[in-house]
């Protein structure tokens, strides 16, 4: 970006100021010093001498205003280029987002058609909101292996946007259904919307960066019974069919999925098939901040809320520990997750974002 610089030599001096300097040189504020005259004529001429300073003081005094406001202007333009260039990924905090997954996490199991998932919505909707977010909430109605059920994805861009996002970043924000154990989901459902969240705050903090990214909430990610064509995946696949049917998908270069990113031994297990320059980006990123050996690729293939998005040709990663014990279990609880996690992934996918992906 073009930077402004403001000299003062650049100041134009009132031309009756610039002339006065010669007059100035060695008497303080142009006045002689008296000589001995008749009375009258010595006030007369004192009071004329007088009368000019004072106008030239003036003078003076509007021309250090008018330098002092030329270098409040210089401090207002290095306060802007300074927010154009604030390393966002120093914003980010995982303390935050270990809250936000705390909050959810305490409304209980969240599987779709839930109580609980809908003050999930309604939690994610109001923090959303406080930083500048507008939400939509995508619903719709699906053919299940429990019957008809209605799923609602969110889908949020930032009010101050004067341009349509380019880059998606997503996360599914309920958890799976169980008839006979108690599921929470603190990592597998909770922390990567923990993070998207506290990402939602510092990306406000950019707006230019904030305008050019879409933020979508996936319902229904989890299969009732086994992932298939028509089973799983259920928010992420009607997002991507509406997409097409809008002809919107062409406007989006990438995205990244999150799911699973607070496992206290912490392994981004990125699938074989990312797309490699958004893989090399988010590997780039993690060596700058010191914390690559938390970033390899998983063994085989994942399905995750990705692969529709990557179908309609939307290259998008999904940044997934699939190395966690206590998946789909009830020991997946607040004590398997870490706010430190959350803040590698979130910091790493944050100057991903704004060093590369929304340059």
């Amino acid at each position: 970006m073009a930077t402004i610089r403001h000299r003062l030599t650049d100041v134009v001096i009132p031309r009756e100021v610039e002339e006065s300097r010669g007059h100035t040189k060695s008497f303080r504020y142009g006045i002689p010093p008296l000589r001995f005259a008749p009375f009258g004529m010595t006030v007369f001429a004192h009071c004329s001498r007088l009368a000019t300073a004072v106008t030239m003081v003036a003078m003076r005094a509007r021309f250090v205003v008018a330098a002092a406001l030329l270098l409040a202007g210089c401090g207002e333009t290095g306060s802007s280029q300074k927010a154009d260039t604030q390393m966002i990924w120093e914003e980010f905090s995982g303390a935050n987002a270990l809250r936000h997954v705390q909050q959810m996490v305490d409304y209980g199991p969240r599987p779709p058609g839930s109580e609980a998932l809908e003050r999930t919505r309604v939690y994610i909707i109001d923090q959303l909101e406080r930083v500048g977010w507008e939400v939509t909430r995508q619903s719709f109605t699906d053919e299940t292996p429990r019957g008809p059920m209605t799923f609602v994805n969110l889908i949020a861009t930032f009010a101050a946007a004067k341009q349509p996002p380019s880059f998606i970043l997503g996360s599914h924000y309920d958890t799976k259904f169980y008839s006979d154990i108690h599921f929470l989901g603190a990592n597998d459902g909770g922390s990567s919307n923990g993070v998207l969240v506290e990402m939602a705050r510092v990306l406000a903090l950019r707006p230019e960066l904030a305008a050019k990214v879409q933020l979508v909430f996936f319902d229904g990610e989890e299969a009732y019974v086994s992932f298939t064509d028509t089973d799983g995946l259920y928010g992420s696949r009607h997002f991507a069919k509406q997409l097409v049917a809008e002809g919107k998908a062409k406007q989006f270069r990438g995205g990244i999925v999150f799911d699973m990113v607070g496992d206290k031994s912490l392994t981004i297990t990125l699938p074989p098939d990312s797309p490699r320059e958004i893989a090399a980006g988010i590997f780039a990123a993690a060596d700058a901040l010191n914390v690559r050996k938390h970033f390899t690729y998983s063994p085989g293939d994942i399905l995750d809320d990705h692969v529709p998005l990557n179908a309609i040709g939307i290259p998008t990663i999904d940044l997934i520990d699939f190395d966690f014990p206590a998946w789909h279990t009830p020991g997946d609880t607040m004590e398997q997750i870490s706010a430190e996690s959350l803040d590698i992934v979130g910091s790493v996918a944050a100057r991903y974002l704004a060093e590369v992906a929304l340059k």
